[in-house]
């Protein structure tokens, strides 16, 4: 595929979504919702589950499947409570010990005029600060859009992943296209640009392993290895070393 047809293909309704994704690889699954301020979100799903005995906090952005379902999560544009409910879980996950994993797609948080008023930049930008000083370990996968810091707010981890054909990028090609050159319809030259593909991060370091794919399904496999990996890794570390890896690795971004 050109990297265009990756864009639109991350996009696709045929993809696999983040509540399909948890239900595979956890077990013991409890969701939790609302943000205790103004509400629920149906855009962001978290609760708690095991992995291999485990006990672990979820956090994913869910685009939903068929029309209905989009509506009702917004097609994964996350409003402010959505990010204020995943930060009551990352703080009760980290009183209880518990690993955060967390699942990103979206194309970015809702920009409408209601979520500004709620305050979207300060959740996004107090999700950022929570997820750079947690003590507990952070694994974050990027599985369709991975889009602007409505999906940064979610991947502040000590190991990104990527799934072989998803995208993370600061905005989408359209609107790269119409800042740089004025004009939308240049996105596929945009798209190859950007460097916005799994391979490309994986190369600047930023993406730490790229998830294969079959048919848009990832394999499951590979990501419960992963995980497993990752959770025996920071075991014994410690608190600072988990907090230090998290800076020195988003720090190196862009050397």
């Amino acid at each position: 595929m050109s990297v265009y047809e990756i864009v639109k293909n991350a996009r696709s309704e045929k993809r696999v979504r983040t509540k399909e994704i948890i239900e595979n690889i956890f077990e013991d699954i409890i969701y939790l919702k609302g943000d205790r301020n103004f509400g629920d979100s149906h855009s962001i799903i978290g609760g708690i589950g095991s992995f291999e005995n485990t006990p672990i906090t979820f956090i994913g952005i869910e685009k939903g499947n068929g029309i209905e379902d989009s509506l009702k999560r917004n097609f994964g544009m996350p409003m402010p409570e959505g990010y204020r409910k995943s930060m009551r879980l990352m703080r009760q996950a980290e009183k209880f010990r518990r690993p955060i994993i967390t699942f990103v797609d979206t194309p970015g948080a809702y920009p409408g005029i209601d979520a500004e008023e709620r305050g979207q930049f300060e959740a996004i930008a107090s999700s950022l600060k929570l997820m750079s000083s947690l003590t507990v370990p952070v694994i974050a996968f990027v599985i369709g859009e991975g889009g602007s810091g409505g999906a940064l707010a979610l991947s502040v981890a000590n190991k990104i992943y990527m799934f072989e054909n998803a995208i993370y990028s600061i905005l989408s090609p359209e609107g790269f296209a119409s800042i740089l050159w004025k004009n939308s319809n240049l996105a596929d030259k945009a798209a190859e640009v950007m460097k916005i593909t799994s391979k490309d991060l994986y190369e600047f370091g930023i993406v730490d392993e790229i998830v294969r794919e079959r048919n848009n399904l990832p394999d499951y496999m590979q990501i419960k290895k992963l995980i497993a990996e990752e959770l025996s890794r920071t075991n014994f570390m410690t608190a600072e070393s988990l907090q230090e890896e998290r800076y020195e690795k988003f720090r190196k971004i862009g050397r």
